[in-house]
């Protein structure tokens, strides 16, 4: 089944929410790590524990539809969060911080293997044979 795309007009909201989402998630962060008493620290520090991974593993199943990619996306980033959390627990090294960074890491270290193997599968024309 082929899949008819719409052409994208020059009003696409999407690039600009995308930074939106990064600077609430990159503010929550910093908020908690800082331990700031603002009442936006727990929203935006929760809205980062969901969105880092999320978009993470959303970069490596570029190939799914939209919703299942959200849907497999929002999974993962929950079983990243649990992951992190239940061996923090098991190693008695639990603290907020060290799992914010743990997720942070994590989700950074997944956006790097996938930007370095789509980099390296590129042939030097561009094109597959």
């Amino acid at each position: 089944m082929q899949t008819i795309r719409n052409s994208t007009s020059s009003t696409d909201l999407s690039p600009l929410l995308a930074g939106a989402a990064t600077a609430v998630g990159a503010f929550g962060a910093i908020l908690a790590l800082a331990g700031s008493d603002s009442p936006l620290r727990g929203p935006f520090t929760l809205f980062f524990l969901l969105t880092a991974p999320a978009v993470a593993i959303a970069a490596a199943l570029r190939g799914l539809e939209p919703l299942g990619r959200v849907l497999t996306a929002l999974a993962g980033s929950v079983v990243v969060n649990m992951l992190v959390a239940q061996g923090m627990l098991a190693t008695h090294r639990w603290s907020w911080r060290g799992g914010i960074v743990a997720v942070t890491a994590i989700s950074s270290l997944l956006l790097l293997l996938v930007w370095v193997r789509r980099r390296h599968g590129r042939t030097t024309t561009g094109r597959t044979p």
